[in-house]
């Protein structure tokens, strides 16, 4: 189907408006034209999307799994598993993200994922753009739900190794580790989307993090400092903290899950309103708890991570707190629209182009524009996912 031309007809997302009724064609595998009005007399095949909605792939830069299987559990299988799982539900390009674990487990993980990536084809599932180096550089009071065995400080000899991978496209590292600022500066040198997760960081540390390349910080006040917090670790005078410093600095990115579990309204409308939608990502941070029945589940590894627990809308371990999420970036767009005043231009923004950006796919990626690849996902006017296009063929 990549070699017929396409077109798509119906209320166009574009990154910063509505287009109300226009055409988004299609050939060999890339977008070749995007107007108003009807589509062209070269389309020999005409998708319409009646009173819905055309929208570009989205793309999850913090994502664990899917369908019962983890990225940690290294395997090509589980890759395409967890992949697959997620384009049914409108992810096109993701970052499979590591969790805490052995460097033997995070080393297989990279290794599967470089397979699976250098053979992609449409029945994969989700295209990997990279992978997110996210455990194991966490600060020990702000591990989560991941194995505290699993997490260290950074070292040199460790991570080089990852990045040498060529794959690792996003790095995270709590910023007041020892090690933290040389983590930072050579995660840049790779010229990688640079994050401070998992941290209970003050705002003169993040300043020098900040110094170094740190450029994002990872789901919004989740597992993060608060002014307490710091407070707590460092004593008087009281200092900022992550989120205070991610709010006065306009180059600073964040993301938040948007499940209606992990934040109220609320703080989505705030995180909206103070990032705004060019720096604000959505993420999944979904496990392999996604599209299955309640039950118990591990994060991370098969054989090794920790327990936890799914009711089917959320992960959680009881008596503890919440473990990452068990939807997808579909639901996270509706859940936005539904609670926050953000227009839908928006939405699609942090959940396409914004993260496209900030990990530097945006040229490939994130919009439907000329050039760009033929990933289209057709939405109907109540925005539930009707078809799915990745490289211009069906996927749902």
């Amino acid at each position: 189907m990549s070699s017929t031309r396409i077109a798509f007809t119906g209320q166009i997302i574009l990154p910063d408006r509505i287009l109300e009724r226009g055409a988004v064609e299609c050939a060999g595998g890339k977008i070749v034209r995007v107007a108003k009005g009807r589509a062209s007399r070269d389309a020999n095949v005409v998708i319409d999307a009646g009173d819905g909605y055309i929208s570009p792939g989205f793309i999850d830069i913090h994502v664990h799994g899917g369908a019962g299987a983890d990225y940690m559990d290294g395997t090509p299988h589980a890759v395409r598993q967890a992949n697959r799982a997620h384009l049914r539900r409108g992810t096109t390009s993701l970052f499979p993200t590591t969790t805490t674990g052995s460097p033997e487990e995070i080393t297989r993980m990279i290794a599967a994922c470089k397979e699976v990536a250098r053979k992609w084809k449409p029945d994969d599932g989700a295209r990997i753009a990279g992978v997110h180096l996210y455990g194991p550089y966490f600060a020990p009071g702000k591990v989560g739900c991941h194995s505290v065995d699993g997490r260290r400080e950074p070292t040199a000899d460790e991570y080089d190794t990852y990045f040498s991978s060529g794959i690792v496209r996003i790095a995270t590292c709590a910023a007041e580790l020892p090690g933290a600022e040389a983590f930072y500066k050579a995660a840049r040198r790779r010229k990688c989307l640079t994050t401070c997760g998992h941290s209970d960081a003050s705002w003169p540390e993040m300043a020098t993090a900040y110094k170094a390349g740190m450029r994002h910080v990872d789901h919004f006040w989740c597992a993060m400092s608060s002014v307490p917090s710091v407070r707590a670790r460092l004593g008087t005078p009281m200092r900022g903290s992550m989120e205070q410093f991610v709010l006065a600095h306009e180059e600073m990115s964040t993301e938040v899950i948007a499940d209606g579990q992990h934040l109220a309204p609320e703080l989505l409308a705030y995180a909206w309103k103070m990032k705004g939608p060019q720096k604000l990502c959505l993420v999944t941070d979904a496990n392999r708890a996604l599209g299955m029945p309640p039950g118990t589940y591990r994060f991370g590894p098969s054989d090794t991570g920790t327990f936890f627990e799914s009711d089917g809308k959320v992960g959680f371990v009881p008596g503890s707190g919440l473990a990452s999420s068990v939807v997808a970036l579909d639901t996270m767009v509706r859940t936005m629209l539904r609670d926050t005043p953000a227009p839908l231009e928006d939405v699609v923004r942090m959940a396409s182009l914004t993260p496209a950006e900030r990990a530097g796919v945006a040229r490939s990626v994130g919009s439907l524009e000329v050039g760009k690849l033929a990933d289209v996902l057709i939405f109907d006017a109540k925005m539930q996912l009707k078809r799915v296009f990745v490289h211009g063929f069906s996927a749902l």
